[in-house]
């Protein structure tokens, strides 16, 4: 089994600055339907750029494209990180951050990480709640705002099927009853399923959407670890998404070999079920570009032992020959490290050509990459229900002159006015970005 080398401490010993290799490719080249995938580069000391977290100053805002236009929907929140549309309006957002996990902190390696993550703005408490915002006058900014649901556990995706609110916690699928128009609920929680949790927990997020007849629930588990150096045993369940289904809490694994899925969204015009995945690290600046992807059930996407089909991953060890073969290549890289988290189709939108067919994606961006990736809300455009084309940039200038952090993008959705509303859990705001009067 594959041991990351510990003299990672070292990147911590200089003042956690950038530390290891550069890239050699631009951003674009790790982008598209056939992205390049240059010889790994593992070197002694794995890179480490972090861009610190500082916020945004008084009136910062992010740089919108043209024909768009940008302003706060909601500010002064919690660390949110994902959000989610109720049929009357109302947006949910999660003000969240990692639970417990002592044991995904022990050794150097853990210890730096959790150094590192804390600078990058992930280091702060959770607030372990689900807020309620309501633009009742439709003028683009939330003037209710309640206290939803609270004393969760570290919950993050948020579906609503009939009247039962479900919410994908860091170890638990649960359910609340809902009825229109409720500002907060007070009942119990029900449990539906336990979900990969612990004192590990790696990547502790997990994401849940319904299908389209309600019948059925998909929940996403990343893995708990970053090439399965943490023991096989502890991936049991992980790397996958998850088929739950509603009425009896039975599941299966629906795909799996996928490192990190977060977002999840029904592509419009094929009905497809896709999801943006976070891939490898540690093995360069261009590797691996992360992606998005259609999902085929039963289909197998590589990790831990290969990336982009059948590129072998030669850390890990025993390899599975077998497994390799059967390795689907993703459908669309969106960049090497670029933390693609947030996805959402342009259905119901109205922002203006160029960005009506096709995902946007919110890209919290790169902790391990010189120079840095992401920190970005980019669009790629679709026909006949596959990507067509290059990413276009919708929402820029989350780093400013010195490569610090004023936000990080992570959750998108198309609320009901059709305008594009994205969480920036470092800026503990949530933009709207809508077109240009």
């Amino acid at each position: 089994m594959f041991k990351p080398q510990f003299v990672v401490v070292i990147a911590l010993a200089a003042g956690l600055v950038a530390c290891g290799e550069s890239s050699t490719l631009q951003v674009s080249d790790g982008t598209g339907a056939s992205p390049k995938l240059p010889e790994p580069n593992k070197t002694l000391i794995p890179t480490v750029n972090i861009a610190p977290a500082i916020g945004w100053p008084d009136g910062g805002k992010p740089v919108a494209a043209q024909g768009l236009q940008v302003g706060a929907f909601a500010k002064g929140l919690d660390h949110p990180r994902w959000l989610y549309k109720l049929p009357n309006g109302d947006v949910l957002v999660a003000e969240t951050n990692a639970p417990p996990k002592p044991d995904d902190s022990k050794g150097i390696r853990g210890w730096v990480m959790e150094k590192v993550m804390g600078r990058a703005g992930a280091g702060v408490p959770s607030a372990n709640r689900i807020t309620l915002l309501r633009d009742s006058n439709h003028d683009g900014v939330a003037e209710t705002r309640t206290v939803f649901l609270q004393n969760l556990n570290s919950p993050f995706g948020m579906t609503l099927v009939g009247n039962d609110l479900y919410v994908a916690d860091s170890d638990k699928l649960i359910r609340f009853p809902y009825k229109d128009g409720d500002t907060s609920i007070s009942a119990p929680a029900t449990k539906v399923v336990d979900l990969p949790g612990g004192p590990l927990n790696h990547h502790w997020t997990k994401n849940v959407i319904a299908s389209k007849d309600g019948s059925k629930l998909y929940v996403t588990v990343g893995s708990n670890s970053n090439v399965a150096e943490n023991g096989f045993e502890a991936e049991t369940g992980r790397a996958a998404i998850w088929e739950v289904d509603r009425a009896s809490g039975q599941h299966r694994i629906f795909a799996s070999g996928l490192r990190n899925p977060n977002g999840m969204s029904w592509e419009p015009q094929s009905g497809a079920l896709w999801t943006a995945v976070n891939e490898r690290d540690e093995i360069g600046s261009d590797l691996v570009p992360d992606y998005i992807t259609s999902v085929k059930d039963g289909g197998f996407y590589g990790w831990p032992y290969s990336y982009y089909g059948q590129h072998v991953d030669v850390r890990v060890t025993p390899q599975d020959p077998n497994l390799v073969a059967k390795a689907i290549a993703p459908d669309y890289a969106v960049g090497p490290h670029t933390a693609s988290l947030g996805l959402t189709f342009a259905e119901g939108s109205t922002l203006p050509a160029p960005f009506t067919e096709g995902a946007f994606i919110g890209q919290h961006g790169s902790w391990n990459r010189k120079p840095h990736s992401g920190y970005k809300v980019i669009f790629v455009p679709f026909a006949a229900g596959k990507p067509n084309g290059q990413p276009l940039d919708v929402l820029t200038g989350f780093l400013n002159e010195d490569e610090k952090a004023m936000g990080r993008p992570v959750g998108v959705i198309i609320d009901q006015q059709g305008d594009l509303l994205v969480a920036d859990d470092v800026g503990n705001k949530i933009w709207r970005v809508s077109a240009t009067k």
